[in-house]
């Protein structure tokens, strides 16, 4: 559900709930009630949400399972470095 998506990618941020509504000027209640599921976020914070959290609107509403990782600013050793690990992790989740 969007509020256990919301919920996650914040805490994965090492976020507040005071530092996102702050972020998105919003009060601090209104992303506590989007995350025990009383309210969803309108369009507009749908897509604030998802360029925050550098995820696709897609993946924040559950319809898809996959999320996005920008990869802005690396080099090429990086980014062999970030495929490399997720090759890595998909191989063995795959023998799970």
């Amino acid at each position: 559900m969007i509020s256990d998506r919301i919920k996650d990618l914040r805490e994965l941020n090492n976020m507040t709930q005071a530092e996102l509504a702050r972020q998105l000027g919003i009060t601090r209640s209104s992303v506590n009630a989007w995350e025990i599921g009383i309210s969803v976020p309108s369009t507009q914070y749908i897509v604030e949400l998802a360029q925050t959290f550098g995820v696709s609107t897609d993946y924040l509403l559950c319809v898809e399972s996959t999320a996005t990782i920008s990869v802005s600013g690396l080099d090429e050793d990086d980014l062999r470095l970030v495929s490399t690990l997720v090759n890595h992790l998909k191989q063995k989740n795959l023998k799970s």
